[in-house]
């Protein structure tokens, strides 16, 4: 059965490039876009291919309008969970490639998904290379309880940390061991700069620097008694790491009740 996708953020970095690759796929149909500045064009010659048949819609809502199963999202912070939400009421099952939501969000999001009967699948980052770099992260995080994460971004990324760290963070935060470091209320000087605590208990500190030209990179850093490891992902210029993962999302998501988080989930 063609699954059939409407992409949020079809103009986007990842939706230039998720575009063409829904519409290459036998089995997924590109059934609608959404982008406001590109409103009324053609899906197809906006992602700078030929014409696709598809007029991208200014909203979501007006998008949802026809028929489809799966809604892509790789819009903005300030508008991804108003997106998600919807989507779940009109019965769609969801790829969230987004950052920018906490944890709160996803706890509403879970609960809609769950109530509508349809699945939501959520990753920090749809890079094969960088889920592997989180799955080594909680492997080693299971022997080595010190661990930092350093995230990495553009000047202008919207959101601190990404999505790629908070979801590394709250991941390593479940299974970590108590950590040796100083309790940040006993640091003196200007405590905020060791960072914040993300996750359950007394969480992950992340650091988040954003430079020019860095597109995003993510580090977990343990530290054990006269020994370090890094675990460390680095993403290249083009959105092409992300589409293979994306894909993947989209086809397996229909299998989700409620909101699961990490594509890592969906690699075995």
């Amino acid at each position: 059965m063609t699954i059939r996708v409407v992409m949020a953020g079809a103009t986007g970095w990842v939706g230039k490039a998720l575009v063409p690759a829904i519409i290459a796929q036998t089995d997924l149909t590109l059934a609608g876009a959404v982008s406001r500045s590109a409103a009324g064009q053609d899906a197809g010659t906006a992602a700078g291919i030929d014409a696709s048949g598809v007029t991208v819609a200014g909203s979501l809502d007006e998008a949802l309008e026809a028929p489809s199963d799966v809604v892509v999202d790789y819009t903005k912070p300030n508008v991804v969970k108003d997106n998600v939400l919807l989507a779940i009421s009109k019965g769609r099952h969801v790829v969230i490639g987004t950052s920018g939501l906490g944890a709160t969000d996803y706890a509403e999001i879970d609960a809609a998904a769950r109530a509508n009967g349809v699945g939501v699948l959520a990753a920090g980052n749809f890079s094969i290379t960088a889920t592997l770099m989180k799955r080594f992260a909680l492997m080693a995080a299971k022997y080595v309880p010190d661990v930092e994460v350093i995230d990495y971004a553009s000047a202008r990324k919207p959101d601190a940390p990404s999505g790629t760290a908070r979801e590394l963070a709250e991941a390593l935060a479940e299974i970590r061991g108590g950590s040796s470091a100083r309790p940040q209320a006993e640091v003196s000087g200007v405590p905020e700069t060791r960072g914040a605590a993300v996750g359950a208990g007394e969480g992950v500190q992340v650091h988040a620097l954003r430079l020019p030209s860095y597109i995003l990179s993510c580090e977990a850093l343990f530290g054990l008694p006269d020994e370090r490891l890094t675990i460390r992902h680095d993403a290249g210029s083009s959105a092409a790491p992300y589409v293979a993962g994306t894909l993947l999302a989209i086809r397996r998501v229909s299998g989700i009740k409620g909101l699961v988080r990490g594509l890592d989930a969906l690699m075995d």
